[in-house]
């Protein structure tokens, strides 16, 4: 028997973005809350068949919208051992790729904004001024402060995301454009190792068309999986 010790990865909570009133950022056809949730439903039960062992939680399973903090308490209270958030991305300029989000400093304006636009869906809570301490999603300074959360997890978060960006450009062969950290209020107060996955931009359309496809959603889930797999088999001990 092994030692009573020995570190187990035993929960995992997933968090398809936005949903119900929220429908996130749009393509022609596609809307991000319905792509997200396709790859976290495919996600999670990979992890089931294949990992008996391991419990999956899901922020939602359905089209309901559910507030920005409320998703990392659910992660705190379950005492979950690694927080996968799932979100697409927009941009006028036509942009295409993947990108692996963790909580940190931004290094650039570009990562300031899309911190921004993924943390502006609290404007839609009604009470968002009293939940968050007046925190302004528009603004950079907010940003700055919230980036210093999360430290403690900051090495397991990163090694995660290199193992999700590694799976995206070598087993699923999507273009990527790397990890990359800012401050993201649903990573924030999370007490686990946390991720937030960009899984290409709906505003592109030959990627819209990709991600909006089932089985295309399914092969995402698997780099993840893959991931997801290596990174618990490493902390576990297992090489």
């Amino acid at each position: 028997r092994s030692s009573p010790t020995k570190y187990r990865l035993r929960t995992v909570v997933l968090d398809a973005g936005h949903g119900g009133k929220d429908i996130g950022c749009s393509g022609a056809k596609a809307h991000e809350a319905d792509v997200a949730l396709g790859i976290v439903l495919a996600l999670g039960k990979q992890i089931q068949e294949n990992m008996p062992g391991v419990k999956v939680l899901y922020t939602r399973k359905t089209d309901v919208f559910v507030k920005l903090d409320e998703r990392s308490a659910i992660a705190n209270r379950a005492h979950a051992d690694l927080f996968i958030s799932v979100h697409c991305n927009a941009a006028s300029g036509g942009g295409h790729g993947t990108e692996v989000w963790t909580m940190g400093p931004h290094k650039t304006d570009a990562n300031l904004n899309v911190a921004k636009r993924e943390n502006a869906v609290i404007l839609q809570e009604d009470d968002y001024q009293k939940r968050y301490n007046g925190f302004d999603p528009h603004s950079p300074q907010s940003h700055i402060l919230f980036s210093l959360f999360q430290s403690a997890y900051v090495t397991n978060s990163l090694r995660l995301a290199q193992r999700i960006d590694k799976q995206f450009r070598t087993t699923v062969g999507r273009t990527s454009r790397g990890v990359k950290q800012a401050g993201f209020i649903v990573l924030r107060k999370s007490t686990m190792p946390s991720v937030l996955i960009e899984a290409g931009f709906l505003t592109n359309a030959a990627e819209e068309r990709y991600l909006n496809d089932k089985t295309n959603q399914s092969y995402m889930a698997a780099g993840i999986y893959r991931a997801f797999r290596d990174y618990k088999r490493e902390l576990e001990g297992g090489g």
